[in-house]
């Protein structure tokens, strides 16, 4: 990550996209602006989590940084932190944690 320390609010959780990998086939090469936004990302950084339903305390989050996740094709809000591009997503719009 970039030298800017950033700390998502509440339930919120700054996600990196990862760039799938091109697969080619019959030499065709298709433009950046036909390609479909990755759906799969690395957490960066998890906020403190939502309050709970008594609202006098807070649910932790079940994410944490450097999980891979899958995100909605279009859940969050796209933000530019040091030249590189992150999505700020609410937890409860990450589909699945990836596990090896």
């Amino acid at each position: 990550m970039s030298s800017t320390k950033v700390r998502p609010m509440f339930d919120r959780v700054l996600v990196k996209r990862e760039e799938p990998q091109e697969v080619l086939k019959g030499g065709i090469v298709l433009p950046d602006t036909a390609k479909e936004k990755p759906l799969e990302g690395t957490v960066i950084a998890v906020g403190g989590g939502r309050r709970n339903e008594a609202g006098d305390g807070f649910l932790a989050p079940m994410v944490k940084a450097g999980d891979h996740v899958l995100i909605g094709k279009y859940s969050g809000t796209e933000v530019k932190i040091d030249g590189e591009e992150y999505v700020i997503v609410r937890e409860d719009d990450i589909l699945a944690v990836v596990e090896a």
